[in-house]
């Protein structure tokens, strides 16, 4: 891992998010506990958003970097979504359920923040588009 990375904590968040979610759907998979489409959508989405942190670390702009988190938080709202549906048909107990989507809700509080002041600092022209 680049050095820069080491003690980025969306980065580490949504890497260990999308290893939960691959797992959780392998897991779902092979117990036919969950809609077959459900954990498809939802293995896309929570990876999404480790990919798209990731790439936002090595944005050529701050409007590229903000791009990228803007798509990272939009992929995390879309597997809260998920989760919920998986909750609702009973794919999920109600323990896993919370414990799963409260990752999801710090990262998308996580990224909210960052594309707030990125937006603001592009704005406000504090930093280099």
């Amino acid at each position: 891992m680049a050095e820069a990375l080491r003690d980025n904590i969306i980065v580490d968040k949504s890497e260990r998010f999308a290893d939960r979610i691959t797992k959780m759907y392998r897991y779902l998979s092979e117990k036919r506990q969950g809609d077959k489409d459900m954990l498809k959508q939802i293995v896309r989405s929570g990876t999404s958003v480790g990919a798209n942190v990731s790439e936002g670390q090595y944005a050529q702009t701050k409007a590229d970097f903000l791009t990228k988190m803007t798509i990272a938080l939009k992929e995390a709202n879309e597997t809260r979504f998920w989760l919920k549906r998986l909750y609702a048909f009973g794919s999920l107990t109600e323990k896993e359920f919370i414990s799963i989507v409260k990752d999801s809700e710090e990262i998308i509080s996580i990224l909210t923040t960052i594309t707030k002041t990125t937006k603001e600092n592009l704005k406000n022209g504090t930093e280099k588009q």
